[in-house]
């Protein structure tokens, strides 16, 4: 990876006009490898952009680049640029996109997120509006959401929630939030201006299964002062506990018997996978 290269005149570079996605291996295969792709395509389509190779290519190449790691377990990623063009905001110079397939060893947070739960804070930095950037397009444009982690940190928070300009609850920073009031999970919808996330349907999925009662809807902020429980879900993560918002414990501050039970059911259903 030290010697790859990208030109500096790539608009993905210049104007952060690209999309992505992130996967993890499981048994060294990429998990949720179909549903990731679908979304890659559906992103390129939200931003006008053709993406030069077939699923089966980008299989081939992402199988190719996991060999060459030769990691027992990988993070990937896959980067899809508008390409190189004139030093301008027209993409119309653009003819041909470029495709990035990078790995590397997995991303692995600390056990006692997963044991303890982490603290979440609400932060002032407003998620993008659907009207403007909408977030169900994963684009390699993030400075909302790192501006949001900055916020975070500075309460020293392990991630951030995000409002809308509504004022209702939408996601953090790099995952779906969900909490817990009576035995029922609530969770932001689409329409709120959030990334709906594979590792997210994969929980409202195997929730309902299971007899959980599960809602989406829009909710403001001020709903989490009667939570009982609340996690965050994503790809890499998976399902990481929040037991505290803005430093308050949620509960009696530690992780909830709704959450630990999504929490055993996604690990079971990631083992049941096919490998």
């Amino acid at each position: 990876m030290a010697e790859a290269s990208i030109s500096v005149t790539d608009h993905g570079f210049l104007f952060g006009d690209s999309i992505y996605e992130v996967l993890a291996t499981r048994r060294g295969k990429p998990v949720f490898l179909r549903p990731h792709l679908e979304r890659l395509r559906k992103s390129a389509e939200g931003i006008a952009l053709a993406i030069p190779y077939s699923d089966d290519r980008l299989i081939t190449e992402i199988d190719k680049t996991l060999q060459e790691a030769g990691n027992d377990e990988s993070y990937i990623r896959i980067i899809v640029t508008r390409g190189v063009g004139d030093i301008d905001i027209d993409p119309s110079s653009c003819e041909d996109p470029s495709v990035i397939i990078f790995v590397t060893p997995p991303h692995i947070y600390p056990q006692v997120n997963y044991d303890n739960g982490i603290n979440v804070a609400l932060v002032s930095v407003k998620r993008n509006s659907r009207e403007a950037l909408n977030p169900g397009i994963k684009t390699g444009n993030y400075l909302n959401n790192v501006l949001a982690k900055v916020e975070a940190n500075k309460f020293k928070a392990e991630d951030a929630l995000m409002l809308n300009g509504w004022g209702h609850l939408t996601e953090c920073t790099t995952s779906n939030f969900f909490f817990v009031q009576a035995g029922r999970v609530m969770t932001p919808s689409e329409e709120c201006g959030i990334l709906s996330g594979i590792t997210r349907l994969t929980v409202i999925q195997l929730a309902r299964e299971n007899g959980i009662l599960i809602e989406e809807g829009k909710w403001p902020a001020e709903i989490l002062q009667k939570a009982d429980e609340a996690f965050i879900t994503g790809t890499i993560k998976k399902v990481i506990p929040v037991t505290r918002i803005d430093g308050h414990p949620l509960g009696d501050g530690t992780p909830g018997p709704v959450t630990k039970k999504l929490m055993r059911l996604y690990g079971e259903y990631c083992d049941n996978l096919e490998s």
